[in-house]
């Protein structure tokens, strides 16, 4: 019996072993078909589950930005088309005109949706992709030359903007009123506050009783009205984006608080752009401006909504290398542009598509009016 009881164990061993060996296997061949799986793509399966919010952002943001700089040529096509005609027109009698109005509606639209799907660090510097949809509809449309540094320009800006979207922070929160209600009485963004109203004060006062209308100081106040743009813009559509999914946050102050500053802060932003460009070239102007909107929307993402806590220094660095060269693709694409004469233009009818070439208007220097051709009569006293 005791033999018998032994050879029993014995064989409950063996069956034992054979059983974990077994495990073993099928456990060494999970690993290897996770691992092959992993191989063939479970990593970018992955990597886009957890980033396909942001990315609708993104996909906002670059949709947007190309819709303005499209409604941007659609206007100066309707305003060089209105010059051209024997009958002179006001612009907004003109149907193209609003075409390209409602479009850079839809492309702002689409900017101010993106903010509730993504950073405000990411969203801000995407701006770029106006400025160099313009310089290259502007060619194709408008028939303007190509020149070698639109290409450079073109090519730096697109490089920052795929350095922007690969490292920027990758944060998913939910912007409920009370979140956003701590983030206005948070230390940081206090200061912040305090720092940037002085600022803009001491702006202001250079601006209003000392008559100083340079271009840093113009820009400077918009770009300080731009981060509280920025914040208000971002909180807003944040708490509208969880009202639509059913966490509703329209009934809380805080949101018409908001709405109020994002509405007066644009209102300003606006006034003080505009009298930089009355004053200074748009190829001056635009460029500073996007550089200074941009660092002040960044500072502001960072500090009001800590989107770069936790992110690793290597990440950091490389978004603001993207940024940098997003900057200076901007620059590029804008240099050495030639001067438009507002008061006293220079207009090729020719060279706007669906025209024939009768001639070019050229300002008259010896006349109040807009320019004049050829007059008969004065040739013929010029012959005789």
């Amino acid at each position: 019996m005791a033999l018998c009881a032994a050879g029993a164990m014995g064989v409950q061993l063996m069956t034992g072993d054979m059983h974990f060996l077994s495990s073993l296997g099928q456990l060494s061949w999970n690993s290897t078909s996770e691992e092959h799986q992993i191989g063939n793509g479970s990593l970018s399966k992955f990597w886009y589950n957890t980033n396909k919010t942001q990315l609708l952002g993104v996909l906002l943001a670059v949709t947007g930005n190309f819709l303005i700089s499209i409604s941007l040529n659609i206007q100066k096509y309707a305003h060089l088309r209105l010059v051209c005609l024997a009958a002179q027109k006001t612009y907004y009698t003109s149907k193209l005109w609003w075409s390209g109005i409602i479009l850079m509606g839809a492309g702002e639209l689409g900017n101010f949706a993106a903010y509730g799907f993504a950073p405000a660090t990411l969203v801000a510097p995407l701006g770029c992709v106006s400025v160099i949809g313009s310089a290259f509809i502007s060619v194709l449309f408008l028939k303007e030359t190509m020149r070698a540094a639109d290409i450079l320009g073109g090519t730096l800006t697109i490089v920052g903007t795929y350095l922007l979207v690969t490292f920027a922070p990758n944060i998913t929160q939910e912007l409920t009123a009370r979140k956003i209600q701590n983030y206005l009485v948070s230390w940081q963004f206090l200061i912040c506050v305090i720092l940037e109203i002085i600022t803009f004060c001491i702006l202001l006062y250079f601006y209003k009783r000392k008559d100083v209308k340079h271009i840093v100081v113009l820009l400077m106040m918009v770009a300080l009205l731009a981060s509280v743009t920025v914040v208000s813009v971002k909180a807003v559509a944040g708490m509208i984006m969880l009202s639509v999914r059913g966490k509703m946050q329209l009934t809380h102050p805080i949101f018409y608080i908001m709405l109020v500053i994002m509405v007066i802060s644009c209102v300003f932003q606006v006034k003080f752009l505009n009298q930089a460009m009355q004053l200074y070239n748009a190829t001056v102007v635009v460029p500073i401006n996007f550089v200074f909107f941009t660092t002040s929307a960044i500072i502001a993402g960072v500090i009001f909504y800590q989107e770069f806590q936790g992110a690793a220094l290597l990440n950091v660095f490389m978004f603001l290398f993207g940024c940098l060269l997003s900057f200076l693709g901007v620059f590029v694409i804008t240099r050495n542009r030639e001067a438009e004469h507002l008061r006293i233009p220079y207009i090729d009818c020719g060279h706007i598509p669906g025209k024939k070439k009768m001639g070019k208007i050229q300002p008259d220097s010896n006349s109040l009016s807009y320019g004049t051709l050829s007059n008969e009569g004065d040739m013929v006293k010029t012959q005789s």
